[in-house]
């Protein structure tokens, strides 16, 4: 649903084939991310008896321009459980940067920041990165040095957050985390940004994040007011969930409708209606085959955001629009092809961390059985009424089976844990970039348009027929255009 990454990663083969075609840089969840609920005040963070330091300081490996630095923050920010990590901090070497610091989140929820830092600042965002000092860390849960390995979750889904794991791949995850389960939301991640800031003796800064990382900015920007200048949300997923339904997929499903009819309509017009292809070939195959035909096309659109080009792939594979036509009228091998293609797993564990995943996703999260501390018994029946209860069209092109059978509902319908603290929805009197392509299937435009009904001061931005992760991806330079633009540069 909502994507997640900064910056999703392909399938292995997949990103081996399209690497010629177009930059895809690291890992990029899907949907991703964590999801909230019903808005209320966080509670107070605990205070903080001495002021955090960056300690360390090193330069980068492989991200020239950049020191690297260890940030301790406390494992519990409300101090219910002892302990502390040690995060890895990118800052850009440009201390006097005119217009101040930026802090750049990555997405996921499990990809880590500091490696990316070279290529966000000095190859995709250069004008910006001359006029402020750019900021990255490694989530907690992730990257090189602390990424949590559950390598049965690893194997079977890595960065896709719609592909289901098995039951044991979720209790073998519960088991490696064990009672520190629910420490890794977006409420704990956002306690180690305040953390970074007071290290880097910064009043205020802008917040810019890709996909999970607007669900973060946003959830920043809401709790610490006073310490944001502006923020630029890119790929967004809502950082507050009020109908309880994100998790479910449910705007990202009925969007592939929306998505591929326009790519159809672009010349050569195509001359028939890929949703309705789409719609035919989900029923006419397997349940378990529907999650997979969503996971495979939300994953396509990192090789080729116009789902029509054969060429975006080796031996004329691309074309996803053609294959679900031809499927329709009797040859799958095409398709059959794409999905095997783009399975999920085996994504390595110092670029995305499943593990993070599940438990910030699942702890962030409003389900229709409740939240993540709600007892395991009978959510399966809450879950089954409340799924009974939606109208079939807004599953469409899909179905209620692919809603109940993917990676996010199967993961946290099994996830027992502390749940994040949800904050307010109001965002804060302060300037708000909504950064969406009109192609993006893994944090879908209709989702901009809701998180900027909580932006007194938010614009969107739609980029024609860019998708996911604009300022990491797009091909173009409209979308980066405006985000300079925003930021007076």
């Amino acid at each position: 649903m909502r994507s997640r990454d900064l910056l999703r990663r392909p399938r292995e083969r997949a990103r081996r084939f399209a690497r010629s075609r177009v930059l895809i840089a690291a890992a990029a969840t899907a949907l991703t991310a964590g999801l909230a609920g019903p808005a209320s005040a966080s509670p107070a963070p605990r205070p903080a008896s001495a002021v955090p330091e960056l300690k360390n300081p090193h330069p980068c490996q492989d991200q020239p321009g950049f020191t690297c630095s260890t940030l301790t923050v406390p494992l519990d920010h409300r101090g219910r459980v002892p302990g502390t990590l040690n995060l890895q901090v990118a800052t850009a070497d440009n201390v006097g940067a005119p217009k101040g610091t930026l802090l750049f989140l990555s997405g996921g929820p499990g990809q880590p920041g500091v490696s990316i830092a070279d290529r966000i600042a000095h190859q995709r965002l250069p004008e910006i990165a001359r006029q402020y000092r750019f900021v990255l860390l490694d989530q907690r849960g992730t990257g090189q040095y602390g990424a949590i390995d559950c390598p049965e979750l690893q194997a079977q889904v890595g960065s896709s957050d719609i592909a289901a794991p098995t039951p044991a791949a979720v209790r073998q995850c519960s088991r490696i985390i064990g009672d520190r389960k629910g420490l890794y939301g977006t409420e704990q991640t956002v306690g180690d940004y305040e953390s970074l800031r007071r290290a880097l003796g910064v009043d205020k800064m802008v917040v810019d994040g890709v996909s999970y990382g607007t669900f973060t900015a946003a959830r920043y920007a809401a709790v610490h007011p006073s310490h944001v200048r502006q923020v630029v949300l890119d790929s967004v997923l809502p950082h507050v969930d009020p109908e309880a339904d994100d998790g479910l997929y449910l705007v990202g499903m009925h969007a592939e409708a929306r998505v591929l009819r326009d790519a159809c309509a672009s010349a050569p017009a195509c001359g028939f209606d890929p949703a309705d292809d789409l719609a035919w070939v989900v029923r006419h195959r397997s349940d378990a085959d529907g999650v997979r035909i969503f996971d495979t096309i939300v994953s396509y659109e990192f090789a080729d955001p116009t789902y029509r080009n054969a060429g975006a792939l080796p031996g004329g594979q691309g074309d996803i629009v053609g294959a679900l036509h031809a499927a329709r009228h009797g040859d799958s091998s095409r398709l059959d092809a794409l999905l095997t293609l783009f399975k999920p797993g085996g994504d390595e564990l110092a670029g995305y961390s499943s593990g993070l995943h599940i438990d910030a996703f699942c702890s962030d999260s409003d389900w229709p059985w409740g939240r993540s501390d709600t007892s395991l018994a009978g959510r399966q029946a809450r879950l089954d009424g409340a799924l009974r209860r939606i109208p079939p069209e807004r599953f469409w092109p899909y179905t209620r089976a692919t809603a109940a059978g993917s990676g996010f509902t199967q993961e946290c319908l099994r996830w027992h844990a502390r749940p994040s603290a949800e904050p307010p929805a109001r965002l804060p009197d302060v300037p708000v970039l909504l950064l969406t392509g009109d192609h993006d299937l893994s944090t879908p435009t209709e989702w901009a348009y809701e998180e900027a009904r909580h932006a007194p001061e938010g614009k969107v931005v739609v980029v024609k027929g860019a998708s996911h992760s604009i300022q990491n991806r797009e091909l173009g330079h409209a979308g980066r255009d405006a985000v300079a633009a925003f930021l007076g540069v």
